[in-house]
């Protein structure tokens, strides 16, 4: 063997190319798997989103969603909110996925007129973990919210959603409740 065929030094002893490649191979990757249920409102939970132009929002959040690296899952919005849920890419932090599709998502709003009311996003949203068993489950609740709705309000699902994952809350921290009984046009 040549000298240049050994490329480190490791415990006093000489390595190989080939040895090298062949501890590398043995040793084991970096594997993730995250599913994450996204919500967030309206500002003052105002009936904003409507039934013509619904679809074509949750186009545009699913391409933001999409450019980013997640895996959209399902998505549906309701009047007065919106749900999402990705296979998550890590790499990107959720704080400034959200960021991203709140504020574009406005800003598309807003240039395609839509809303003949001033819309925006309320501040804040839940974030809320899912278990690879726990997908089917999800998507059908949220492909489901118009019939959900019909028996539970907004304030009722997201308190309950937060109980649910045992997360403490204090009430003047939870998104505005206005009017519970929200539906379509």
């Amino acid at each position: 063997m040549r000298s240049t065929d050994y490329i480190c030094r490791t415990n006093q002893f000489l390595i190989s190319k080939v040895q090298r490649t062949e501890i590398l191979k043995a040793m084991a990757n970096t594997f993730t798997q995250c599913y994450f249920h996204l919500v967030f409102a309206v500002k003052n939970r105002d009936a904003l989103i409507k039934k013509f132009w619904k679809n074509e929002l949750e186009m545009y959040i699913t391409g933001i969603v999409r450019n980013h690296k997640h895996k959209l899952l399902a998505i549906n919005s309701m009047p007065d909110h919106i749900h999402i849920f990705i296979g998550y890419n890590i790499n990107q932090l959720v704080p400034n996925l959200i960021e991203e599709i709140k504020t574009s998502s406005n800003l598309w709003i807003k240039k395609e007129n839509l809303s003949k009311f001033h819309f925006e996003w309320q501040k804040g949203y839940g974030a809320f973990t899912h278990s690879h068993s726990q997908i089917d489950a999800v998507v059908k609740y949220i492909l489901n919210q118009e019939v959900h709705h019909q028996k539970k309000s907004f304030r009722e699902e997201y308190l309950e959603i937060l109980k649910k994952n045992e997360i403490q809350f204090k009430g003047e921290y939870v998104f505005d409740f206005f009017d519970d009984g929200i539906s379509w046009d």
